[in-house]
């Protein structure tokens, strides 16, 4: 006997998110279907952005007009929020995006202009933080010879989690923090960036880590054009000349460009180092090392974040 099917016209998962979102303060009707559409279809969303599909040659342009009659979104100084303030990274070493995956309690912070520079789209609201879903990347799948594996993007706490599962489950899992570690881990080892990912569709906080390659990735290639979707970890690489024998290896792993040999010693153009950390895991002398600097905002540190609020809240 032929089992019946059921039309679902409203997922469960579509319709927490939706609860979620009327909770979030000026997240319009508009807000919210930008948010189904991006997450419900994202690998067209993003194929579409990166111009890898063959409708954005006809759906950019109505996007772009569609930008233009829509009433424009301001920053909280009022002025006119640009493309990067709606969608972005944080660059996080391998330590601190370690950090955003072991998470174990709800927490939610705002305010975070000096940590994720950008008027829109950056507080850190994690519920069930242990609730993990690992997806193929967007980025590379759009690609026609895309770095492997697919599968290192993470999304992390409700209601991102449970609809990326419920809506991909051809391209994702669900996964332990402990599993994603070791998709960190391994990703680090491949000489890939850890991207902490804030949308103003994704409810204006951050939903997910990307592990990310300068060849596939939509936000690094974007940054390289002029369009600052990424913001620096905090911190910059430091090369000890007494160390460093001038091999090159981490110019070969710099994803940035920031690296050179100047004088038979690896040489950094502190303007484009984002503080990744990758050059300094592949260092076999350990010449070099991440510093702070002030001039490139505070890191995405969540422990030090939880600590912090937690401090504020008993004073």
């Amino acid at each position: 006997m032929k089992r019946k099917t059921r039309l679902r016209l409203s997922h469960p998962s579509t319709r927490a998110f939706m609860r979620e979102a009327r909770r979030v303060p000026h997240f319009s009707l508009f807000d919210r279907l930008h948010a189904y559409v991006y997450a419900r279809w994202l690998y067209l969303y993003i194929a579409i952005g990166l111009g890898e599909h063959w409708l954005a040659r006809w759906l950019r342009p109505l996007a772009a007009w569609l930008t233009r009659a829509m009433p424009h979104k301001r920053g909280s100084d009022g002025d006119r929020v640009t493309f990067a303030d709606t969608y972005h990274g944080k660059v996080v070493p391998l330590e601190a995006a370690k950090q955003l995956v072991t998470v174990k309690e709800d927490i939610s912070l705002g305010d975070l202009e000096q940590i994720v520079p950008y008027a829109l789209a950056r507080d850190i609201v994690l519920q069930h933080p242990d609730h993990i879903v690992v997806l193929d990347c967007a980025c590379r799948v759009s690609r026609a010879n895309p770095c492997l594996p697919l599968d290192v993007c993470l999304v992390i706490g409700e209601p991102f989690a449970s609809f990326v599962a419920e809506h991909h489950p051809s391209r994702s899992r669900w996964i332990t923090p402990e599993q994603a570690v070791e998709i960190l881990r391994a990703e680090d080892e491949r000489g890939h960036v850890h991207h902490a990912f804030f949308k103003d569709a994704m409810l204006g906080r951050f939903y997910a880590i990307c592990n990310c390659c300068a060849c596939c990735c939509g936000a690094m290639q974007a940054w390289r054009h002029g369009t600052p979707m990424l913001a620096s970890s905090g911190y910059v690489c430091r090369v000890d000349g007494d160390l460093c024998i001038g091999c090159g290896t981490c110019i070969d792993y710099c994803q940035f460009g920031a690296l050179s040999i100047n004088s038979d010693v690896a040489a950094v153009n502190a303007n484009a180092c984002m503080g990744c950390g990758v050059c300094v895991s592949k260092c076999t002398e350990d010449g070099l090392s991440l510093v702070r600097d002030p001039t490139k905002g505070e890191p995405l540190e969540i422990r030090e974040l939880i600590a912090s609020a937690s401090h504020t809240a008993r004073d």
